[in-house]
């Protein structure tokens, strides 16, 4: 009869906590616009560490940290990541501020602290309810390049301005930037009255 009792107790407190959680987020509505809270934020951080298996948590990288495998990691970062988080990490980026909840600063000790297989894990797998995406090829060579990207990740707090500045050239660009780009090099090579050669594409 005890046991029963514990159980009845048990199930209505769960019952009062998905209540109450549920008016909660009913009340905060659909917009992304807000930031989460603290006890959210612990919660969020604390429920995605451990639902990645220990095992994958406890991978060490295969890549060696090498000039080539850091210039990699940089270029496929500038290319794939940089739109939300920032080519320096910060995530101030238009999208990145845009998120819910916004790309974190991933030169802070709440990215920096994680393990390497916890970052592979994030980068391959993506995260549920947020806006990181689950970047995974199945494939080695995929595996490879997230590693390398992890290898990039720890460089962040020490990026000089000539990474960033490397970097910007590296960008997906828009199709006004590069008819842009492409008139400025008409201009300097004085052919800017020639009829533009590719005038539907800017590239």
């Amino acid at each position: 009869m005890t046991l029963v009792r514990a159980l009845w107790h048990l199930c209505a407190v769960v019952g009062l906590a998905t209540t109450i959680g549920g008016l909660w987020f009913v009340s905060q509505g659909v917009r992304a616009t807000a930031t989460p809270g603290p006890i959210e934020t612990t919660l969020a951080r604390a429920a995605r560490h451990y639902l990645i298996p220990a095992a994958l948590r406890a991978r060490t990288n295969p890549v060696p940290s090498t000039a080539e495998s850091l210039a990699d990691g940089r270029a496929h970062w500038a290319d794939h990541c940089a739109s939300c988080h920032a080519n320096d990490g910060s995530g101030d980026t238009p999208m990145g501020r845009g998120l819910y909840p916004k790309a974190p600063d991933m030169r802070q000790a709440a990215t920096q602290d994680l393990s390497d297989g916890e970052l592979f894990a994030l980068i391959e797998h993506g995260v549920k309810l947020t806006g990181m995406p689950a970047w995974t090829t199945g494939t080695r060579d995929g595996e490879a390049a997230s590693w390398r990207l992890v290898r990039f990740i720890r460089q962040l707090p020490a990026l000089t301005d000539a990474d960033l500045l490397e970097m910007e050239d590296l960008n997906p660009r828009g199709r006004a930037e590069w008819r842009a780009l492409e008139e400025e090099r008409r201009f300097l090579s004085g052919t800017l009255d020639v009829p533009d050669p590719l005038p539907g594409h800017p590239h």
